[in-house]
């Protein structure tokens, strides 16, 4: 009994607190069903869930609010980058809640390191909701 207590407490140990995930590559989402796909830099699909990630904003790539096209392209590069982290790495989804908007909020991370944070230190995204949005400058 006692073994069968301490296989159970290693399992438990081994068991990551976010489900990993490794599935067949990322691509731009485009007008087609949304599987896997990035919408933005900050807004994935992941088999067939709509995903927020936390803590980060980047600049929208179609609506152009502020920054003209230093906004479009500083979106188009947080994309690729994105898309480029999720294809080339093992990542891990952590869920919590929903949004105003159904979509699932969560924290992505690779190699042990929010996405977010990633961007952020590139350049390519500022912290949310405190953050100030830098490409409107």
């Amino acid at each position: 009994m006692r073994k069968i207590l301490q296989a159970a407490l290693v399992a438990m140990m081994l068991v990551p607190t976010g489900a990993m995930a490794q599935v067949k590559e990322f691509e731009r989402c485009g007008s087609a069903k949304r599987i896997t796909c990035v919408v933005d830099g900050d807004t994935i699909w992941f088999e067939g869930e709509k995903i927020r990630m936390m803590g980060y904003d980047t600049p929208e790539p179609i609506t152009n609010i502020c920054g003209g096209q230093r906004e479009v392209d500083l979106a188009t590069a947080a994309s690729d980058r994105l898309l480029q982290l999720l294809n080339e790495n093992q990542f891990t989804i952590v869920r919590d809640g929903k949004d105003k908007y159904g979509r699932t909020l969560a924290v992505v991370r690779v190699g042990g390191m929010d996405i977010g944070d990633i961007l952020i230190a590139e350049g390519l995204a500022r912290s949310w909701p405190d953050g100030a949005e830098f490409w409107c400058e």
